[in-house]
C-alpha cells in the first residue's frame, strides 16, 4: 500500500500586520495631537540647550546645574533652575504675547524668542528708530507701544522683573550725529523706548535698561541683512536667576 504524502503547513497568514500598522499610526496621531508646545518650560529647555553646547575646542561645556547648590571654594551661589511653577507661567506669557503681538510678528516688527535669561520680545530698530537716531518713530508705532505696556501690566507679569537693551550693527555713527559712538546710541534707544512705555502706564520701576552697542551681534555683520538683525531693542522677562 503506497503511503500517503504529507502536507506541508500553509504559511501563517500576514494579514494582522497592515492592522497593526494602522493601530500605531493612529496611537502616534493621538499622542501627537495632546502634545501642547505652549506648555513647555521655556526658560528650563532653555538652560538645558545651553548647559550641552559645545566650547570652541568641541568639547561639552556642562556647567549649568539642574538643582540649586553651592561653590564654597568661590564663595558663589549656582543659580537653581526655575520651578516648574514660574517655567509654566513664563509658557503662558509667551503663549499670551503670540496672540498679542500677532499684527507685529506678522509684519517682522517684532520677533518673540526666549533663552537662559528668560522671554526676549525683539524690536527691529530700523521699524522703530530712524538710521542713527534714538527718538522712535511714535506715529507709526505707537499701537505696538500701547501693546507692549498692555503686556508688562498683565496680571501674568506681576511679580516680574524686565531689562531693554540696545543693540546696534559695527557701522560707526555720522559725524554729524549727536551721539559719540554706537555705546551712545544703543542705550538712548533703550531708554527711550521705557519712557515711552512708561508714559503708557508701566511700573519703570520694574525696568532697567543697558546699551551693547555692536558687542553681541545676532548674525554676522558682514552683510546687509546681518547687519538689519543686528540693529535691535530687546525687551526682556528675565528670569528669576538674572535679576
Amino acid at each position: 500500500m503506497a503511503k500517503k504524502e504529507k502536507k506541508e503547513p500553509s504559511k501563517p497568514s500576514t494579514a494582522w500586520q497592515g492592522t497593526y500598522g494602522d493601530m500605531i499610526t493612529l496611537m502616534l496621531c493621538f499622542f501627537v495631537m495632546l502634545y501642547n508646545p505652549s506648555d513647555v518650560d521655556v526658560t528650563q529647555l532653555a538652560a538645558i540647550q545651553s548647559s550641552l553646547q559645545l566650547n570652541e575646542s568641541k568639547q561639552a561645556t556642562g556647567g549649568i546645574s539642574l538643582s540649586a547648590g553651592r561653590m564654597a571654594n568661590l564663595g558663589n551661589t549656582i543659580n537653581s533652575l526655575p520651578s516648574a511653577q514660574k517655567g509654566t507661567a513664563l509658557g503662558l506669557a509667551k503663549k499670551k504675547a503670540v496672540s498679542l503681538f500677532a499684527p507685529d510678528l506678522k509684519t517682522n516688527r517684532i520677533t518673540i524668542t526666549s533663552d537662559e535669561r528668560g522671554l526676549v520680545i525683539t524690536l527691529a530698530a530700523d521699524t522703530f528708530f530712524k538710521e542713527g537716531s534714538a527718538d522712535l518713530d511714535i506715529d507709526s508705532t505707537r499701537d505696538t507701544l500701547l501693546r507692549l505696556s498692555q503686556f508688562f501690566t498683565s496680571d501674568e507679569l506681576k511679580n516680574r522683573r524686565f531689562r531693554i537693551e540696545g543693540h546696534t550693527d559695527n557701522t560707526p555713527v555720522g559725524s554729524n550725529s549727536k551721539f559719540p559712538s554706537n555705546w551712545e546710541l544703543s542705550a538712548a534707544r533703550a531708554a527711550n523706548v521705557l519712557h515711552y512705555l512708561a508714559d503708557f502706564g508701566v511700573d519703570e520701576n520694574k525696568f532697567s535698561i543697558a546699551g551693547y552697542a555692536d558687542t553681541e551681534p545676532q548674525f554676522s555683520n558682514d552683510t546687509p541683512e546681518g547687519r538689519a538683525y543686528n540693529r535691535r531693542v530687546d525687551i526682556i522677562i528675565l528670569d528669576e536667576g538674572h535679576f
